[in-house]
C-alpha cells in the first residue's frame, strides 16, 4: 500500500481528476474507469460518483493506495494541485 498526500489549491477536486493527479490513472477517463468499475472509496465508503467533490480532510482509496487530501495553503497557486508523496 502507497500512501499519499494531495494538497487542494481550490475548495475541492473532482473524484476522476485526483486519481490522475496523483498517478492512479493515465487521464480523467482512466479516473472514471476505476470509478464505474468499484474501485474507489472515499472516507471508507465506496464511491461511485465520478465527479464526486472530494474536499480537505477526506481520504480516497483505490487500487491498494491511499490519498489524503490537505487543505488550501495561504501561499498555494490556484492553476493546479500538488500530488505530495509521502512514504
Amino acid at each position: 500500500m502507497q500512501n499519499h498526500t494531495f494538497q487542494l489549491t481550490q475548495d475541492y477536486i473532482e473524484l476522476c481528476n485526483l486519481l490522475k493527479m496523483v498517478g492512479l490513472a493515465d487521464s480523467g477517463g482512466q479516473g472514471k474507469a476505476l470509478v464505474a468499475q468499484g474501485e474507489v472509496r472515499v472516507d471508507g465508503q465506496p464511491e461511485n460518483r465520478k465527479t464526486a467533490k472530494i474536499r480537505a480532510g477526506q481520504t480516497v482509496e483505490c487500487l491498494g493506495n491511499v490519498i489524503s487530501v490537505v487543505g488550501l495553503q495561504p501561499d498555494a497557486s490556484p492553476v493546479a494541485g500538488k500530488a505530495l508523496d509521502v512514504a
